[in-house]
């Protein structure tokens, strides 16, 4: 088990790796030193977006994983989740997943990508200069998912 200790004054490192699907499958989901780096690097991103939505509270879903996690997942082969960059939320305190996701999109928040997936906000800090790439997820039944070009 992932020890808790805190990346920001808001988030500890348990919120980041939490996974109930890998406990249940007996995975572990730890981050190594690098990806520990890059979770603190996430964390203080996430501070900026609390701040932009007035200090209301982020509800982490989806942090950190592993390989096995993020296969388990079904996530992309190249996420940035496993980097430890990446972080699925939402913040009721503020409103919908549309309007955290427009919120950040009309900040000056350097961060590498943005999507709005329905009912929660994916954010990917920049490994190098931030991209600002904004996209919106689409879910079609038994179709794979698709992304259109901003908040839509």
């Amino acid at each position: 088990m992932t020890p808790d200790i805190p990346l920001s004054p808001h988030f500890q490192l348990s919120e980041f790796t939490s996974s109930q699907a890998a406990a249940r499958a007996g995975l572990r989901n730890e981050p190594l030193p690098a990806q520990l780096d890059n979770l603190k690097r996430l964390a203080l991103l996430l501070e900026q977006v609390r701040t932009l939505l007035g200090s209301a509270p982020l509800f982490i879903s989806s942090g950190f994983r592993s390989p096995a996690v993020n296969n388990l997942a079904g996530g992309s082969l190249r996420s940035a989740h496993m980097q430890g960059l990446a972080a699925d939320f939402i913040c009721p305190g503020y409103g919908t997943p549309r309007q955290v996701a427009q919120a950040i999109a009309d900040s000056p928040l350097p961060f590498d990508q943005l999507i709005f997936e329905g009912s929660w906000v994916h954010l990917a800090a920049p490994a190098a200069p931030a991209r600002r790439h904004v996209l919106t997820a689409v879910f079609l039944s038994c179709q794979p998912t698709r992304y259109l070009q901003g908040i839509v």
